[in-house]
């Protein structure tokens, strides 16, 4: 079988980068939601919260787009790819990966997750731990089950855009894909920079419009912080960018052509939007709506799929690895950075610059360790990894 290594790349560093950030936010001191705090109350005196300003606003976004090509790919045969599946085989499977570990993985697994969470939001909120109050039995496991979904909101969104996916396609019977490849062919006479800047423009209005979808005053206490949270039109845009759009190999041919120009622009402009907002709160409404940082969000995605597609279709038995594994180690990665974290931050006097180093060596070696012990347990492997056997 034919695969797209450059997509496979992109995944697994994408997840690699999801660590690295999940290090830095939880020890940030701007406000951002779930982290533990940091070490000065003046939200610009903490210079290494700079990898939130340049990640958060696209490496979630591009896994989405990357999610809607390869689930494109998996339902129809594609540019000598053989991966061809019936739509019901390929929910069943996806039901499996994402929804299981998204649902029964709380419960035997993620619940520890939710139990260090509870802590660490009692101490960055200053307030007691609300889960200690609550006696301790069945109550209280399912308190710290729900409390532990952290990063998996991206695999239990994931599933549900699956299902609407499925739903779209039984309705639209291929005509909008088509009505896409129609547009392209249109502009085959146009001039490349041309037919670049409606990519780079018409884009950006997509991924501009879906993140308008949150709510920029959500009550305090109210379902609408939640609905901020998952963020859902705003990465549903992407998923349906990359089914409908980005899966074609003449997009992905074109973009590479671009790859210097296209990192030069995301690098401006995430370096801009850096400094124009440097110690606010990154992950708030209002700022994730402005059309600045859905701008660099747009030049960070189209850059990484160009410069992956120029320079990364390749692969090598670590990124054979990674491929194989990212999925699993991004499952239980945050378990070792909320209970190695908290322990640092609350029971050690190391420097911060220790606190940072131990916990990064931690998350990195002790989650692809956690993820092979967990891949060899036949009813674990299933029920927080998705895994049906252990070659998958």
């Amino acid at each position: 079988m034919n695969r797209k290594h450059f997509l496979d790349n992109i995944r697994w560093v994408t997840v690699l980068l999801v660590l690295l950030y999940h290090v830095v936010y939880f020890y940030n001191n701007k406000g951002v939601f779930g982290g533990i705090g940091g070490w000065v109350d003046d939200p610009k005196a903490q210079p290494q919260d700079v990898v939130m300003y340049l990640l958060y606003p696209w490496f979630m976004m591009l896994l989405f787009l990357v999610a809607g090509i390869s689930s494109r790919y998996a339902l129809h045969p594609v540019s000598g790819l053989t991966i061809n599946t019936s739509r019901g085989q390929w929910f069943k499977k996806r039901t499996r990966q994402l929804l299981v570990p998204a649902t029964i993985g709380l419960f035997v697994f993620q619940w520890m997750t939710g139990y260090f969470n509870t802590q660490i939001a009692g101490v960055a909120q200053s307030i007691p731990n609300q889960i200690a109050s609550i006696p301790a039995g069945p109550v209280r496991y399912m308190a710290c089950a729900f409390s532990g979904i952290g990063p998996l909101w991206f695999i239990q969104e994931l599933w549900v855009f699956s299902l609407l996916l499925i739903i779209i396609i039984a309705i639209e019977r291929d005509r909008l894909y088509n009505a896409v490849g129609r547009l392209l062919q249109s502009t085959r006479g146009w001039s490349k920079p041309c037919r670049l800047a409606l990519l780079l423009v018409g884009g950006f209005l997509l991924i501009w419009a879906g993140a308008q979808g949150s709510i920029p005053y959500p009550a305090e206490h109210s379902a609408q912080g939640l609905w901020n949270l998952y963020r859902p039109l705003a990465y549903l845009v992407p998923f349906l960018m990359g089914y409908y759009l980005f899966s074609r190999d003449s997009v992905q041919r074109f973009l590479s052509r671009y790859a210097c120009l296209l990192l030069a622009l995301a690098v401006v402009a995430g370096v801009a939007l850096t400094c124009a907002t440097w110690g606010e709160n990154n992950t708030a409404p209002l700022y994730l709506m402005h059309w600045s940082t859905n701008l660099f969000a747009w030049l960070a995605i189209l850059a990484m799929l160009a410069c992956f597609k120029a320079w990364a279709n390749r692969t090598t038995p670590f990124a054979s690895y990674m491929t194989r594994s990212s999925y699993g180690i991004y499952i239980v990665h945050y378990l070792i950075i909320a209970a190695f974290g908290y322990m640092l931050k609350l029971y050690t006097p190391l420097p911060p610059v220790a606190d940072y180093l131990i916990l990064l060596v931690a998350v990195f070696t002790l989650s692809p360790a956690l993820y092979e012990v967990l891949r060899r347990i036949p009813l674990l492997r299933w029920a927080v990894l998705g895994i049906k056997k252990q070659s998958e």
